[in-house]
């Protein structure tokens, strides 16, 4: 059974609801929730992250209506489906070489504006924008 625990950016302007439903739909994608886990309950989400807990549970209805989650009254709310891509989990050898390569920038002494103006770099260059993508 995979925990969630979600980080709310009171200053980002996307609204908190959505923060949650954002941070559920990529902890799909990274393997890092699966079908069959349980979600927090709202209280418990309000608890760690002084959310309302009427904000969770739009949340949870939102994950619902997209048929990746279910509501089981007086039971939690449930994952019902993945959006993890096959070979995207922690073994995936595309993310044992990132971590290796992070923390081999770390070990060099890069800080994380350095890996990040890095990433960014390199992002760019494989991934350009514009008519030549």
């Amino acid at each position: 059974m995979s925990v969630v625990v979600f980080r709310i950016d009171r200053r980002s302007g996307v609204a908190t609801y959505l923060q949650i439903v954002r941070q559920v739909e990529q902890a799909l994608r990274m393997g890092a929730l699966e079908e069959g886990d349980r979600l927090p309950t709202a209280a418990q989400v309000a608890a760690t992250t002084k959310v309302n807990p009427n904000t969770t549970l739009k949340a949870y209805r939102e994950l619902e209506r997209a048929g990746l989650a279910e509501v089981r009254q007086g039971a939690g709310t449930f994952i019902t489906r993945t959006l993890a891509e096959p070979g995207s989990g922690p073994e995936w050898p595309l993310r044992t070489a990132l971590n290796e390569w992070l923390h081999q920038a770390r070990t060099e002494g890069l800080g994380r504006e350095e890996v990040q103006a890095l990433f960014r770099a390199s992002f760019e260059a494989a991934y350009p924008t514009g008519p030549q993508s």
